[in-house]
This record gives C-alpha cells, sequence and structure tokens, in this order.
C-alpha cells in the first residue's frame, strides 16, 4: 500500500481514495461507461463489475481526481505477485472527458505501479477506451472475454515500466 501523500504527479488534486467514497465511485464508473452509448440492459449487467465496496477502496490502490467538492474520476491498481499492477479501473466522469484528466489519472498509476516496485501494467480495455490506452503507450496485448456479457472480446493490453 502507499500512503496518502501524493506521488510526483499528483498535484494537489490527487488523493487516496476513502471507503466512504465508493458508492460515488461505483457511479462514476457506470456513468462513464454509458458515456460510449451502451444500451440501458447492457449497464444494468454491468452494474456488479463496476460497482466499489468500502473494502475495495481499503484494501487495495485506489486514487481520485477530487475537484474541490467532486470526485471527476479514479482508478484503481491490484498488485499480482509476479511484480505486475493490473489497472482494474480508470474513469473520468463524462463532463470531465476530454480535458486531459484520464491521461494525468494515467501517469498517476503508472508512478504509483512504480514506486510500488511493478515492472508492467495490465488491463482488460473497453473497446472504446482502446485508443486512449495506445495513445499513452501501451500496447494489445491480446483479447479477453468479458465477465459480464460471454461472447464479447475485450482487449487486453500490456504497458512496461521498466
Amino acid at each position: 500500500m502507499t500512503s496518502d501523500r501524493p506521488t510526483s504527479d499528483a498535484g494537489p488534486a490527487i488523493r487516496r481514495a476513502h471507503p466512504s467514497e465508493a458508492g460515488a465511485l461505483s457511479e462514476l464508473a457506470l456513468r462513464s461507461k454509458g458515456h460510449w452509448g451502451y444500451d440501458e440492459d447492457f449497464l444494468a449487467a454491468c452494474r456488479d463489475d463496476l460497482a466499489r465496496s468500502p473494502d475495495d477502496i481499503a484494501t487495495s490502490v485506489v486514487y481520485v481526481h477530487d475537484e474541490g467538492d467532486a470526485v471527476l474520476g479514479y482508478y484503481r491498481v491490484l498488485l499480482q505477485d509476479d511484480a505486475v499492477a493490473e489497472l482494474d479501473a480508470l474513469f473520468v466522469e463524462p463532463t470531465a472527458m476530454c480535458q486531459g484528466l484520464g491521461k494525468r489519472l494515467w501517469r498517476h498509476a503508472i508512478t504509483t505501479a512504480t514506486a510500488l516496485g511493478c515492472t508492467e501494467i495490465v488491463l482488460q480495455s473497453d473497446p472504446q477506451a482502446e485508443g486512449f490506452y495506445l495513445a499513452m503507450g501501451a500496447e494489445r496485448a491480446g483479447e479477453s472475454q468479458s465477465t459480464v456479457m460471454p461472447g464479447r472480446m475485450l482487449p487486453l493490453m500490456r504497458f512496461r515500466l521498466r
């Protein structure tokens, strides 16, 4: 675990998430997913997968971009045994998209994973977000099946830290 102290790219607006923010982060993730035009049935199927519990936040690495009294984005990193960090979530409030916030959260996640001794980050991307991760320097490493919709394949991305 890292401390509440911001890492080098943090600035005053990126901070550790608080367990009490679990519900707000869950809803932010759903709104962010909904930005891509998915229908209500698909978003309902995603709800449990995107939900965060207070325990999720307390026991993993979760940072938020806090803009005054509003959280505009967050990411969650899960540490794997082999010096790999899984970027389990990176979501931005739809009204804050295309303003550099996702890029800032990505950089912060890289800094955090590097500080934790990881050598790479892996993630399962939404197909609509693959271009973002490619632009950030990640490469497509294959595909993995969606946990929400059997038969739906998602880009599996990898970013080497060292």
